[in-house]
């Protein structure tokens, strides 16, 4: 990395941090109620929202009841999504007159939003009208968010209470998360969006005259759309003139915000965070990285603060940041390396020369590497996917960093919600690690682990790669698995594996060379996602409801500290040793390979 690579990835993690603390702050206390927004200023509204939906804000749930409410209520929200992209032609909103989605695709598109995977295998500007861009998916950019922080918030209460049968109220902390927390910095970013020169508005799409005008061929053809031949049998050509360009229009900025917030990552555009009317500056770009992991670093405040020890919050921000700098240095230094093989200047045919000025493919000139590098480990450190560069363009071992992020299980900062849940299982099961080695009853924050957390602990870390692994097998024995491949050989293995790491693991994120807007693809990553996000998230509610239940223990000369340089060594340790070496076959045959073809000159 060249210093200025290093100052802005410093840049960004001291902002970042700096935003962190006081956003944990508020919403600690927007989650306890002790906030004075939800005592008197929101009041009003939220006990309205209550009334009108017959809602008991007192009443609390067993772990059980939560997750069957949280299961019913994404359920409900995929046959909304569903019945909005089958039934748009028929709605309002829709000044392009799109027709209906196909019914895979739909499917597809409807599990992918409520799951907060966001993941497009269509053309949104082509393909999906105003309305349900704005009442079905960015409304599921909302939902989707709010119950990944639901989650983790009745996990942190897990911890942080004891001898209790309850871990909150589902509707209530769903509630309260989008009402104060998500709407407000939603509205924020939207208009400082707007200023930047995002676009907002509900015209038609327009056309307008280009700059040069572009004259090519076509052949001919009848009344009836054969073409016309001469005598030879050769197709008759004509000149066609293209001088003008549809330009697509829409409410961008209020999907941008939420898209970034909520690390859900669906694009209003094709092109999405690349595209300039969702991301037209450096200053926007820089800005929607900190959006993206910006509630997903301040919910580590939460929890030591909820949990009554702010130092266990800051040994997980800690551990975050750490990997988190080691994935940029990864990231940008191969992306400033580029094709060794690749001997841009031509001074030299035979030697091996670094690509001049690094890998620049695929990237947007008004970005550069060292911001497209911090955007890909960002959105894939997190579960967000949204892009601003093509990640099939990446070098062999800059597409492995944010393959290996993605199949952690975005824990480093990670999903809003989801990133620290899935980050607390991996510290349950470092502790239980560390209690095997001293022979001791492993402990975290006053809470003994014991034989049901770690079974719940071992589903959780266990389900993601088994639907990866198994999906990507499927995809690549199958032939309507690889008839979809752009790129034989490893890359092509590579973006397989890649689409359904993304999938099982809620990123949205994909890898382009692959063609997966199919019956086959879109049903069998709908899978993936569905229970990739749900079969973690029951676990992780058992263990909040069995934490709950259980005493709180004193601290005693034995007890391992989980708040200290160690626990956060320990933690990244079990992160690297479990997370990552699951994957290891499966990476030496996509990205592994394609870098040691690329340094031998192949």
């Amino acid at each position: 990395m060249s210093a200025n690579d290093f100052f802005q990835t410093a840049l960004f993690i001291v902002v970042l941090i700096a935003i962190a603390v006081p956003l944990g702050r508020y919403m600690t206390a927007v989650l306890d109620g002790s906030s004075v927004v939800v005592r008197k200023i929101g009041r009003p509204v939220e006990h309205l929202i209550y009334r009108l939906a017959g809602i008991d804000e007192q009443a609390e749930m067993s772990w059980k009841t939560y997750a069957v409410a949280t299961l019913l209520f994404n359920a409900l929200g995929i046959l909304i999504v569903y019945g909005f992209l089958r039934l748009q032609q028929w709605l309002p909103a829709n000044p392009q007159g799109l027709g209906p989605m196909t019914p895979d695709a739909a499917f597809n598109t409807a599990v992918s939003f409520v799951t907060n995977t966001n993941w497009q295998d269509y053309t949104p500007e082509s393909t999906v009208s105003y309305l349900t861009q704005m009442v079905a998916l960015t409304v599921q950019n909302f939902l989707s968010a709010a119950t990944g922080i639901a989650v983790v918030v009745a996990l942190i209460r897990g911890f942080a209470r004891h001898t209790a049968t309850t871990i909150g109220n589902f509707w209530v902390d769903l509630t309260r998360i989008t009402l104060y927390i998500l709407a407000p910095l939603s509205i924020v970013l939207a208009v400082f969006f707007i200023g930047q020169g995002v676009i907002q508005n509900f015209k038609s799409y327009e056309d307008v005259p280009t700059l040069q005008v572009t004259t090519y061929q076509v052949p001919k053809t009848d009344t009836q759309g054969n073409p016309i031949k001469d005598a030879k049998g050769n197709a008759v050509m004509q000149d066609v003139k293209a001088d003008k360009q549809t330009i697509a229009m829409g409410p961008v900025a209020s999907q941008e915000a939420i898209k970034m917030l909520g690390t859900n990552g669906g694009g209003f555009f094709n092109a999405n965070s690349a595209h300039p009317y969702e991301n037209p500056t450096p200053l926007t770009n820089f800005v929607q990285i900190l959006a993206m992991l910006a509630i997903p670093a301040a919910l580590c405040v939460v929890f030591g603060r909820m949990v009554g020890d702010h130092r266990q919050g800051y040994a997980v921000l800690a551990a975050m940041t750490i990997a988190f700098a080691v994935a940029c240095w990864g990231e940008i230094s191969a992306e400033q390396s580029g094709n060794r093989s690749f001997d841009a200047l031509h001074v030299d045919q035979t030697a091996s020369a670094l690509q001049a000025g690094g890998n620049a493919e695929g990237k947007e000139v008004r970005f550069g590497i060292a911001q497209s590098g911090i955007f890909t480990v960002a959105t894939t450190a997190a579960s967000c996917g949204a892009v601003d560069n093509t990640h099939d363009s990446l070098t062999p071992m800059g597409g492995f960093v944010p393959l290996l992020l993605i199949q952690l299980g975005e824990v480093i900062y990670g999903g809003v919600g989801s990133g620290l849940y899935g980050m607390l299982v991996f510290a349950l099961l470092a502790v239980f690690v560390a209690g095997l080695m001293i022979g001791r009853t492993p402990e975290y924050v006053g809470k003994k682990i014991e034989s049901f957390e770690m079974k719940m602990v071992s589903i959780a870390i266990l389900v993601t790669p088994f639907l990866v692994l198994v999906g990507a097998s499927i995809g690549v024995l199958s032939p309507l698995g690889t008839a979809g491949i752009a790129n034989p050989g490893p890359h092509g293995f590579t973006e397989i594996l890649y689409a359904f790491s993304s999938a099982a693991n809620n990123n949205g994120s994909a890898f382009a060379g692959l063609s997966v807007n199919t019956p086959f693809y879109n049903v069998l990553l709908a899978i993936a996602m569905w229970f990739g996000r749900f079969s973690t998230i029951v676990p992780v509610l058992a263990i909040a409801g069995a934490l709950a239940n259980k005493k709180r223990i004193a601290v005693t000369a034995g007890t391992l500290p989980t708040h200290g340089p160690l626990f956060v060594v320990l933690l990244l340790g079990t992160l690297v040793l479990v997370g990552a070496l699951t994957y290891v076959p499966a990476l030496a045959l996509g990205p592994v390979v394609e870098h040691l073809q690329m340094i031998s000159g192949h």
